[in-house]
């Protein structure tokens, strides 16, 4: 029996994936078409700032100008300006041009730290630390004008929060920087960094605006902003902005990455301190669930949403059950308003990215379409795979696709309980019906371990099944209670979700179960998607809730453990039948919205992951 989900009963079109549009200040856009080769030591242009805190300059605030270091995230950035500035009396403050960027592509961003909220002020507040990222050296319009405020500084830290470190130091690996770029693109969407106010130029027009969050968390900064360190407002910020067993932060710029990378503690304290400042609207009615943030996508032809995948440039790729495939850029804007139609898509459960960034889909047979197929689509929104897609090795009511780094496919077969193996050109490898064995009990997913070993996910079984990489010989773990999907973490154990045991089970990379379904809490409920981050953290959608849940990896002292509250994070992002998930290089998380016909995004939630995602997470 298939779970809940599975029981559901042409042309062309060209697509660009120059998506990422980059906006540091007014009038400095730039879209990005391919990846650059930046040039080095790039000379910057003078722009003009004002530092505010609400609507009250920040006077004697000292402004630094820095570029975003390369040596890791949160590593330390490079101050650009020899001396630093000083607000005037009204906030104002002026970077010469002339400063010298370590590269054209060096994201630039400004702290101000210190001064006194408006003239009655009547000593300087320490505490305010206040930041706006700007985007590229080189897209810096000279004379461009910006504001750093409390709104800026919520938004940066939510889109970076991956990437930022205690004191306001921002940095990415070097082998990350369109993962860095693409966070700056985000924040920008989030705030406009002109006007000082959410949501920003580039937000997305099918995205549910989170603007009544972010001016929620800009009044709770704002409360300590306009007292002094010592005061009530920025010691009840500070405590309840303090990780258990860790120092409390000192100023407004920690207590909001603390809070961004601590969503479920002191809801309800800090959102009654927000309500102390009215500095910012709209804000939320009443307290959150919790402190992520997250955004809501429409279009793009999302017709119930099965898998999805993100490719090199961060654009999310999207199955759906009902004969369309979808695509949506870094910022969630879709390239197509319909999405993709033909090329064979039909009731498709499954996709994968492969390392070109062609999206792979298993279809179904449906209504008027012949299915038993694996479309291939390209980038530009073509088909690789004829105008049917590839239909060797006895495919029957495909549901799962998995690609390895040799670039071959598996294919998951739920009709015959068969698993065909395919060339990345879509040639049988596995004979004319595939691999079987009396172990699979109606497979769904599959995932592919560093040795090219295959691991299924029974479905109407309890157990996973491995399969050596010719097909010849089978090992059946039992360990499950219908597992629906699983991921390999970047130490090769292997993570299942067990769809009927509201559990996660775990299975070494030696073979050895360490969890016959005992890992459960964090609201875990029918889990249907699942997986891991950089920093081997365990994400998971529950179909049958409104929440996510998040688990300690297994470099944890206690793996498994719940690391979200009882109830899930993201109760209130009006999550309904989430199906899929995955992360990306600047550390969101994507979850496909089976029963909404949506596609929602939680900015900065978890550690980046290189994509596409071929084989083992692993740090971009």
């Amino acid at each position: 029996m298939r779970l809940p989900v599975l029981n559901l009963l042409n042309a062309a079109a060209t697509i660009s994936v120059a998506s990422l549009l980059i906006v540091g200040t007014s009038g400095c856009g730039s879209l990005i078409s391919d990846v650059r080769v930046p040039l080095a030591s790039y000379s910057g242009n003078g722009f003009n700032g004002r530092a505010m805190a609400g609507k009250q300059p920040v006077i004697g605030a000292s402004v630094q100008l820095y570029a975003a270091g390369t040596g890791g995230n949160g590593s330390a950035a490079t101050s650009l300006l020899t001396s630093g500035l000083t607000t005037d009396a009204n906030g104002v403050f002026t970077v010469p041009a002339g400063y010298t960027c370590p590269l054209s592509s060096s994201q630039v961003y400004v702290v101000a730290r210190g001064g006194k909220p408006g003239l009655a002020a009547a000593s300087a507040n320490d505490a305010l630390v206040l930041l706006t990222v700007m985007g590229d050296c080189n897209h810096v319009a000279a004379a461009s004008q910006i504001v750093v405020n409390e709104v800026t500084t919520v938004a940066a830290t939510y889109a970076l929060s991956q990437f930022l470190s205690a004191g306001g130091n921002l940095g990415a690996s070097s082998t990350n920087l369109l993962g860095l770029q693409t966070a700056v693109a985000t924040a920008s969407a989030l705030a406009d960094v002109v006007a000082g106010s959410s949501p920003g130029l580039t937000f997305a027009a099918n995205g549910s605006s989170p603007a009544a969050k972010i001016d929620s968390v800009a009044n709770l900064l704002n409360a300590c902003a306009t007292s002094t360190p010592s005061g009530r407002a920025c010691g009840m910020l500070f405590a309840a902005t303090t990780p258990i067993g860790s120092s409390s932060p000192a100023n407004t710029l920690d207590a909001a990455l603390n809070l961004v990378r601590n969503p479920a503690t002191k809801v309800a304290p800090l959102y009654a301190l927000s309500l102390s400042s009215s500095a910012f609207v709209p804000v939320l009615a009443a307290a959150p669930s919790d402190w992520t943030l997250f955004v809501t996508y429409t279009g793009g032809g999302m017709s119930s949403p099965s898998r999805l995948g993100i490719d090199s440039l961060g654009d999310v790729w999207v199955a759906n059950y009902f004969n369309v495939a979808s695509l949506f850029s870094p910022l969630g804007k879709p390239f197509l308003p319909q999405g993709i139609r033909g090329f064979g898509l039909s009731a498709s459960y499954g996709l994968a990215v492969d390392a070109n960034d062609n999206a792979w889909i298993p279809n179904e047979p449906s209504t008027g379409v012949r299915g038993n197929s694996v479309s291939v689509l390209t980038a530009t929104g073509q088909s690789a795979a004829g105008s049917g897609g590839f239909t060797a090795g006895g495919l029957d009511y495909p549901t799962g696709v998995a690609i390895d780094t040799d670039t071959t496919v598996w294919v998951v077969d739920y009709g015959n309980s068969h698993l065909t193996h395919l060339s990345s050109s879509g040639q049988a490898l596995s004979g004319a019906s595939g691999y079987t064995s009396p172990l699979f009990a109606f497979p769904v997913f599959a995932a592919i371990d560093a040795s090219h070993k295959v691991w299924v996910a029974n479905q109407s079984g309890s157990s996973v099944t491995k399969v050596a990489p010719d097909g010849s010989q089978f090992t059946d773990y039992a360990c499950c209670n219908g597992p629906s999907t699983l991921a390999i973490d970047r130490l090769g154990n292997v993570w299942v979700a067990n769809y009927y045991g509201d559990s996660i089970s775990e299975i070494s990379s030696a073979g050895v179960v360490l969890s016959n379904g005992s890992y459960t809490g964090g609201g875990l409920n029918h889990p249907q998607g699942i997986a891991i981050d950089g920093a081997g953290n365990v994400w998971v959608t529950n179909f049958r809730s409104v929440s996510i849940t998040e688990l300690a990896g297994a470099g944890a002292s206690v793996p498994g453990a719940a690391l979200s509250p009882p109830g899930g994070l993201g109760a209130d992002a009006g999550l309904l039948e989430a199906y899929s998930i995955a992360v990306d290089a600047s550390g969101n998380l994507w979850i496909s919205n089976f029963g909404s016909s949506t596609l929602t995004q939680f900015v900065g939630l978890a550690a980046p992951v290189r994509t596409p995602l071929l084989v083992l997470p692993v740090e971009p």
